[in-house]
Protein backbone atom coordinates (compact mmCIF):
# COMPACT_ATOMS: atom_id res chain seq x y z
CA UNK A 1 0.00 0.00 0.00
CA UNK A 2 0.91 3.34 -1.16
CA UNK A 3 2.38 5.85 1.95
CA UNK A 4 -0.75 8.76 2.31
CA UNK A 5 -0.07 12.46 1.70
CA UNK A 6 -2.00 13.82 4.87
CA UNK A 7 -3.23 16.72 5.77
CA UNK A 8 -2.80 17.79 9.52
CA UNK A 9 -5.76 19.95 10.65
CA UNK A 10 -5.49 20.30 14.57
CA UNK A 11 -7.34 22.41 16.92
CA UNK A 12 -9.39 23.07 20.15
CA UNK A 13 -12.76 22.63 18.57
CA UNK A 14 -14.57 24.25 21.21
CA UNK A 15 -17.11 23.92 19.65
CA UNK A 16 -16.09 23.27 15.63
CA UNK A 17 -18.36 25.09 13.21
CA UNK A 18 -19.02 26.13 9.95
CA UNK A 19 -15.83 27.55 9.60
CA UNK A 20 -14.01 25.08 10.34
CA UNK A 21 -16.09 22.76 8.06
CA UNK A 22 -15.75 24.83 4.75
CA UNK A 23 -11.87 24.83 5.75
CA UNK A 24 -11.38 20.69 5.79
CA UNK A 25 -14.38 20.58 2.24
CA UNK A 26 -11.86 23.09 0.59
CA UNK A 27 -8.96 21.81 1.40
CA UNK A 28 -10.70 18.23 0.37
CA UNK A 29 -11.18 19.50 -2.80
CA UNK A 30 -7.75 20.24 -3.74
CA UNK A 31 -6.48 17.13 -4.72
CA UNK A 32 -3.42 16.71 -2.32
CA UNK A 33 -4.61 14.78 0.25
CA UNK A 34 -5.47 10.77 0.25
CA UNK A 35 -6.32 11.72 3.98
CA UNK A 36 -7.31 14.87 6.09
CA UNK A 37 -6.27 13.71 9.86
CA UNK A 38 -8.65 16.11 12.09
CA UNK A 39 -6.82 16.20 15.36
CA UNK A 40 -8.32 16.92 18.60
CA UNK A 41 -6.17 18.86 21.28
CA UNK A 42 -5.44 16.74 24.40
CA UNK A 43 -3.84 19.71 26.01
CA UNK A 44 -3.94 23.04 23.92
CA UNK A 45 -1.57 24.37 25.57
CA UNK A 46 -2.19 27.99 24.21
CA UNK A 47 -5.90 28.02 25.15
CA UNK A 48 -6.11 26.87 28.56
CA UNK A 49 -3.64 29.37 30.00
CA UNK A 50 -6.53 32.19 28.71
CA UNK A 51 -9.85 30.46 29.38
CA UNK A 52 -11.33 27.19 30.42
CA UNK A 53 -11.86 24.72 27.83
CA UNK A 54 -14.43 21.67 27.53
CA UNK A 55 -13.04 18.43 28.33
CA UNK A 56 -10.97 16.67 25.67
CA UNK A 57 -13.63 13.81 25.23
CA UNK A 58 -16.13 16.36 24.78
CA UNK A 59 -14.28 18.55 22.11
CA UNK A 60 -13.46 15.11 20.44
CA UNK A 61 -17.19 13.87 20.54
CA UNK A 62 -18.15 17.09 19.03
CA UNK A 63 -15.40 16.95 16.17
CA UNK A 64 -17.03 13.51 15.72
CA UNK A 65 -20.24 14.96 14.62
CA UNK A 66 -19.17 18.04 12.80
CA UNK A 67 -16.41 16.35 10.59
CA UNK A 68 -17.13 12.89 10.23
CA UNK A 69 -19.07 12.84 7.31
CA UNK A 70 -16.97 14.84 5.07
CA UNK A 71 -14.89 13.16 2.48
CA UNK A 72 -11.43 12.17 3.41
CA UNK A 73 -11.49 13.32 6.87
CA UNK A 74 -10.57 11.32 9.75
CA UNK A 75 -10.85 12.52 13.35
CA UNK A 76 -8.30 11.44 15.34
CA UNK A 77 -7.72 11.31 19.41
CA UNK A 78 -3.91 10.79 18.75
CA UNK A 79 -3.10 14.05 20.85
CA UNK A 80 -6.11 12.63 24.02
CA UNK A 81 -3.88 9.58 24.43
CA UNK A 82 -0.52 11.90 24.74
CA UNK A 83 0.21 12.71 28.20
CA UNK A 84 1.05 16.68 28.43
CA UNK A 85 0.77 19.93 25.77
CA UNK A 86 -0.46 19.00 22.61
CA UNK A 87 2.49 19.92 20.42
CA UNK A 88 1.83 19.62 16.41
CA UNK A 89 5.50 18.82 16.11
CA UNK A 90 5.12 15.11 18.15
CA UNK A 91 1.91 14.98 15.87
CA UNK A 92 3.91 15.44 12.64
CA UNK A 93 6.47 13.10 13.90
CA UNK A 94 4.10 10.40 14.87
CA UNK A 95 2.20 10.81 11.59
CA UNK A 96 5.64 10.39 9.21
CA UNK A 97 6.24 7.47 10.43
CA UNK A 98 3.93 5.92 8.05
CA UNK A 99 2.96 9.18 5.69
CA UNK A 100 4.86 10.41 2.49
CA UNK A 101 4.28 14.01 3.51
CA UNK A 102 2.40 15.84 6.26
CA UNK A 103 0.60 19.11 5.40
CA UNK A 104 0.10 21.71 8.34
CA UNK A 105 -3.34 23.15 7.67
CA UNK A 106 -4.31 26.41 9.51
CA UNK A 107 -6.35 30.18 9.10
CA UNK A 108 -4.63 33.02 8.17
CA UNK A 109 -4.89 34.24 11.39
CA UNK A 110 -2.75 30.93 13.30
CA UNK A 111 -0.22 31.95 10.60
CA UNK A 112 0.89 35.00 12.09
CA UNK A 113 1.48 32.67 15.09
CA UNK A 114 3.32 29.57 13.36
CA UNK A 115 7.05 30.80 14.14
CA UNK A 116 6.22 30.95 18.14
CA UNK A 117 5.27 26.94 18.44
CA UNK A 118 7.38 24.62 19.77
CA UNK A 119 10.25 23.49 17.73
CA UNK A 120 8.81 25.62 15.00
CA UNK A 121 12.13 25.62 13.35
CA UNK A 122 11.87 21.51 13.05
CA UNK A 123 8.52 22.02 12.20
CA UNK A 124 9.52 23.74 9.08
CA UNK A 125 11.54 21.32 7.80
CA UNK A 126 9.13 18.16 8.11
CA UNK A 127 5.87 19.83 6.38
CA UNK A 128 4.71 21.99 4.05
CA UNK A 129 1.98 24.42 5.94
CA UNK A 130 -1.64 25.15 3.71
CA UNK A 131 -3.00 27.50 4.67
CA UNK A 132 -6.91 29.22 4.78
CA UNK A 133 -7.64 32.84 4.48
CA UNK A 134 -9.65 34.22 7.25
CA UNK A 135 -11.31 37.79 7.38
CA UNK A 136 -9.50 40.17 8.65
CA UNK A 137 -5.71 38.24 8.53
CA UNK A 138 -4.50 38.64 5.01
CA UNK A 139 -2.54 35.55 3.76
CA UNK A 140 1.57 35.75 4.91
CA UNK A 141 3.52 32.80 4.64
CA UNK A 142 5.92 33.03 7.25
CA UNK A 143 9.10 33.04 7.17
CA UNK A 144 11.00 29.39 7.26
CA UNK A 145 7.79 27.73 5.86
CA UNK A 146 7.02 26.51 2.79
CA UNK A 147 3.55 27.50 2.21
CA UNK A 148 0.87 27.91 -0.72
CA UNK A 149 -3.15 29.03 -0.09
CA UNK A 150 -5.97 27.02 0.13
CA UNK A 151 -8.88 28.84 -1.59
CA UNK A 152 -12.27 29.61 -0.34
CA UNK A 153 -14.42 32.35 0.26
CA UNK A 154 -13.15 33.27 3.73
CA UNK A 155 -15.98 32.38 6.32
CA UNK A 156 -16.54 34.96 9.22
CA UNK A 157 -16.44 32.32 12.28
CA UNK A 158 -14.46 32.10 15.30
CA UNK A 159 -14.88 29.20 18.62
CA UNK A 160 -14.97 32.42 20.52
CA UNK A 161 -18.04 33.93 19.02
CA UNK A 162 -19.81 30.65 18.65
CA UNK A 163 -19.46 30.42 22.69
CA UNK A 164 -21.50 33.60 23.04
CA UNK A 165 -24.02 32.97 20.81
CA UNK A 166 -27.50 32.12 22.16
CA UNK A 167 -29.74 29.11 21.83
CA UNK A 168 -31.64 30.90 18.58
CA UNK A 169 -28.64 31.67 16.95
CA UNK A 170 -26.37 29.00 17.73
CA UNK A 171 -27.75 26.80 14.04
CA UNK A 172 -26.48 29.39 11.78
CA UNK A 173 -22.84 28.67 13.12
CA UNK A 174 -22.59 25.16 13.63
CA UNK A 175 -22.94 22.15 11.95
CA UNK A 176 -26.93 20.87 12.65
CA UNK A 177 -25.04 17.33 13.70
CA UNK A 178 -23.90 19.36 16.98
CA UNK A 179 -26.32 21.77 18.17
CA UNK A 180 -28.03 19.40 20.16
CA UNK A 181 -24.83 18.05 21.62
CA UNK A 182 -24.73 21.86 22.68
CA UNK A 183 -27.95 22.28 23.54
CA UNK A 184 -29.58 19.68 24.31
CA UNK A 185 -32.75 21.69 25.05
CA UNK A 186 -32.81 22.65 21.13
CA UNK A 187 -32.77 18.36 20.23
Amino acid sequence: MPRPRIGLFGGTFDPPHLGHVAALRAAAATGRFDRIEVTVAGDPYRKTAQRDVRPAPERLALAQAAFGEIPLVEVSDRELRRAGPSYTIDTVRELLLDALSVDVLIGADVAEEIEQWHEARALADLVKVGIFPRPGSPIAFPPHFLCYEITMPPVDLSSTEVRSLDSESLPAAVPPEIVSLLHPDLG
